[in-house]
Parts: structure tokens; C-alpha cells; sequence
């Protein structure tokens, strides 16, 4: 069991779209990592995401594939400048579940959990792409488990 950050899809500038929709290399590059992440039977119980548009959209590509059960829901605390010290002591790898936000939420949020300091980078999130993050048993320490990006070079 684990949780999955991703960083919403590439999205369209406010002068081409006020709402900032996803572009159509975005919703391509979400729609290659979904079918990725679906091919090896990632499981998801929820996927929240922030509200924002961009965000909402990446999910529900995500949510196309993956099929969570507890569907895509807009919740509180993955804006860009959210606090992620309060959204870490919720989180629980045993839901397996799905955050869509943004940066740079989504590089602190990895940090605190695995470092302990929001300051410090330790994954750089590329537009749709997925960061499982899942916790030792043992000492319950954070741990990146594997990355799904739409770019590796």
C-alpha cells in the first residue's frame, strides 16, 4: 500500500485560458502515465485533487484508468502554497490513495515526509507524472518507492 503525488498535467496560460485547462500535450502525457500506471495494476481507493481545473482534469484522466473506487474528490490543502506539514500527519499509506495538486506543494510535501524539512528537494515532479511515496513498517519512516514521468531524459 502506498499514497501517489502527481502534479497535474501540463496546463494552458491564463491568456490562452483563464480557467487553465490542460493542454492537449498535457492531457496526452497524463493519459500515457495513467495507462502506464494502469498496466501495472496500480490501485487506488480515492483520488482528491485541489479544485483548481488543471488539477480536476488530471485526475480524471487518472480516475479513467485506474477506476477508484472511492471515485475524485476536491478537497482542502493541495493548493500551491498550502501548509504541508498539516496535510503529512493525515496521510496514511494504508489508503492508498491519489493527490493531484501542485508545485510546489507537491516537491515539499515528498520532502517533509522523507526528509522531515520542506526545504529541502528531493524529487523534482515533472508535469504529470506520479511519485509513490509508501512508509517502512518498521521504523515508519517516508520512503520514494518508485516514479512514473512522462519524461526520462
Amino acid at each position: 500500500m502506498a499514497i501517489y503525488l502527481v502534479q497535474h498535467g501540463l496546463s494552458l496560460s491564463k491568456e490562452e485560458d483563464p480557467q487553465r485547462g490542460l493542454a492537449q500535450e498535457g492531457v496526452e502525457k497524463v493519459r500515457l502515465i495513467a495507462d502506464v500506471a494502469a498496466a501495472y495494476s496500480v490501485k487506488v481507493e480515492t483520488i482528491f485533487h485541489s479544485g483548481k481545473n488543471r488539477a480536476e482534469q488530471t485526475a480524471q484522466l487518472m480516475a479513467a484508468k485506474l477506476e477508484p473506487p472511492g471515485g475524485v474528490v476536491a478537497r482542502e490543502g493541495l493548493a500551491p502554497m498550502d501548509d504541508v506539514a498539516s496535510l503529512a500527519m493525515e496521510l496514511d499509506p494504508a489508503t492508498n490513495i491519489m493527490l493531484v495538486g501542485h508545485l510546489p506543494f507537491m516537491e515539499r510535501l515528498t520532502s517533509l515526509l522523507t526528509t522531515g524539512s520542506a526545504a529541502f528537494r528531493v524529487f523534482k515532479f515533472q508535469n504529470g507524472g506520479i511519485v509513490c511515496l509508501d512508509r517502512d513498517a518498521a521504523d515508519e519512516k517516508w520512503y520514494i518507492k518508485w516514479a512514473l514521468m512522462p519524461k526520462v531524459g
